[in-house]
């Protein structure tokens, strides 16, 4: 099920009007000449299982889970065996790798408990001092394992305080310090372990991978090519593959994670779940409903199996599951297990009624329903959504705009207009109400207001709705982005039939399609409809010879699509 912008609480951030990716839904871009409907649902994010997290130190650096201490304690004040020389290599005996592996769990816990406790400038004075201590240590020649294990629980530790760009400036020497080891250092395979994880976590991909590889294979000799300690870094190294597009690579990874898995514990053993659905999730993303529907179905079996047919876990496999029946084209299969799934949650108590994940269930069984032309189902779905939301949080909460701006959407195309505009007034007020009349937020409904305006033919209004929300969302998001994008192209339409100056429409337009261009490419899918306005306007304007050109490069581009489809 594609997933939709979320008005968020309590910062109540919006990025743009996400355009659904149902093919079959109607998204709210504006065509010329056309009447404006709006038909996306706006959810919060959701996971349906909790992923295995790549940065959760392995056997041999479990820092995160030792004992608390009731005091600071700062490792390293003096390094461990530590010889001057010039430069220098480490080699530690099993007592030494022992007491270092000690300290650094205390460090790493003591940064936690100081985060957790709200204690945040403590925590990075902790990490800045160890911090100096290595680089001293590194000034004076030592460049070892002990001095990358530092490093390494720095990092670490400045990626809990959430100081990305000192990560990045730490990993970037903990990787010159590791590059001059030996693969037989002792927990090497640790560091590399968390590098990998933290280098996914700045996006620096490609390293992660290097890193992930790197650590697979000293596991491999250290530990043979069938332990089980080889999970964790395969996963993390599948989870980045299929991040960048290397899908291919990515299924390798997660089907030998899955037989390690297998081998190992069973072939329904509840640890599974986490590359299954790590896996079906990609195979959704690559368009192979079928293979995503094989993981997905064997998910929802191991916990039957394990915890019999009405346990929520049961439900939110199932709801997967319906995920990978609709991408298949079997809708009415889909919307049979969405309804099963939600009432399994329900039934289980697992979940409180206003639980994030059931809310987006019922959003995405929603929208389905409305692409079956079944929107009274829909519609009742949203209004509960409005009504248990309503009652645990007050009407006024700026939590109930999204479910409003979906119900409002849900009476668009239904062609009832004026009861969208009356919810979209309301849920206007309540966001001014919340953040102000400058903040970006208040954007979303003012902007589904002035569609639903143009359509009930008062375009005065319309246009000085869509006046605003431009101007607002050119200050919190700069004049090239594609929200603003998204403003340029509503505002078009509008002042198209207001009989603006066509060659104003057609700046305007111009403008939409370099933000178009930048963000999605030359030969984006996105900018097809775009140039269609453009070739319109020119054609008005009697630029028959700028027309030729563009239509020549909106065939190409059509062509190319189609041949797409038919592959």
């Amino acid at each position: 099920m594609a997933t939709s912008l979320l008005l968020s609480s309590p910062s109540y951030t919006c990025y743009s009007h996400c355009i659904c990716k149902r093919p079959s839904i109607t998204c709210s871009s504006v065509c010329l000449q056309k009447p404006l409907c709006n038909i996306k649902l706006y959810a919060g994010p959701f996971g349906a299982f909790s992923c295995l997290s790549a940065s959760t130190p392995s056997a041999s650096s479990r820092a995160a889970f030792g004992a608390q201490r009731k005091h600071v304690f700062s490792a390293f004040t003096a390094p461990i065996g530590y010889q001057r020389s010039d430069h220098m290599h480490y080699r530690t005996d099993s007592d030494t790798v022992a007491e270092l592996e000690v300290q650094l769990e205390e460090l790493l816990n003591e940064v936690r408990m100081m985060t957790m406790s709200g204690r945040k400038n403590d925590a990075v004075e902790l990490l800045q001092a160890n911090y100096e201590v290595v680089k001293e240590q590194m000034e004076s020649g030592a460049v070892g394992i002990e001095q990358a294990a530092l490093l390494d629980i720095v990092a670490l530790g400045y990626l809990t305080v959430g100081d990305l760009k000192f990560v990045a400036s730490v990993l970037d020497i903990l990787n010159k310090v590791v590059d001059s080891l030996t693969d037989g250092e002792p927990f090497l395979d640790s560091v590399l372990l968390h590098m990998g994880s933290m280098y996914s976590t700045l996006k620096k991909f490609e390293k992660s991978v290097s890193a992930y590889k790197r650590a697979i294979d000293i596991m491999e000799k250290k530990f043979g090519e069938d332990s089980s300690f080889l999970i964790t870094p395969i996963l993390g190294m599948a989870k980045v593959l299929g991040t960048i597009g290397r899908a291919g690579k990515a299924v390798e990874c997660y089907n030998r994670a899955i037989s390690l898995l297998e081998s190992r514990r069973g072939f329904e053993n509840e640890d599974l779940v986490i590359p299954l659905f790590s896996l079906g999730n990609l195979m959704l993303k690559e368009g192979k409903g079928k293979d995503a529907e094989t993981c997905f179905a064997r998910i929802v079996n191991i916990y039957k199996k394990l915890y019999g047919e009405k346990n929520g876990k049961v439900g939110m496999a199932m709801y997967s599951l319906a995920n990978a029946k609709y991408a298949r084209g079997e809708a009415d299969e889909a919307v049979t297990l969405y309804r099963r799934a939600l009432e399994i949650i329900k039934d289980s108590n697992d979940m409180a009624v206003d639980d994030s994940t059931t809310e987006k269930m019922r959003i995405d069984l929603a929208e389905l329903l409305h692409v079956l032309g079944r929107g009274n189902e829909g519609r009742e779905l949203l209004e509960e959504c409005l009504l248990i939301n309503e009652r645990l949080k007050g009407k006024e909460h700026p939590s109930s705009v999204k479910h409003l701006v979906n119900l409002a959407a849900s009476y668009s195309r239904s062609k009832n207009y004026v009861e969208a505009e009356r919810l979209l007034r309301i849920g206007l007020d309540i966001m001014i109400k919340a953040v102000g009349s400058d903040d970006q937020s208040i954007t979303v409904p003012m902007l589904d207001l002035a569609v639903t305006l143009y359509n009930l033919k008062q375009d005065d209004e319309a246009e000085q709705l869509a006046l605003e929300v431009l101007r607002i969302r050119e200050n919190a998001f700069g004049k090239d982005s594609l929200p603003v994008g998204e403003a340029l192209d509503c505002l078009v339409s509008i002042q198209s039939r207001l009989g603006k100056d066509e060659s104003e429409l057609l700046k305007l337009l111009k403008r939409i399609l370099r933000i178009q261009e930048r963000e999605f490419g030359d030969d984006g899918e996105e900018v097809i409809d775009t140039l269609k306005k453009i070739a319109f306007c020119m054609e008005k304007l009697g630029m028959k010879d700028e027309k030729f050109l563009l239509q020549k490069r909106l065939s190409m581009l059509r062509m190319k699509f189609k041949n797409q489809m038919q592959y």
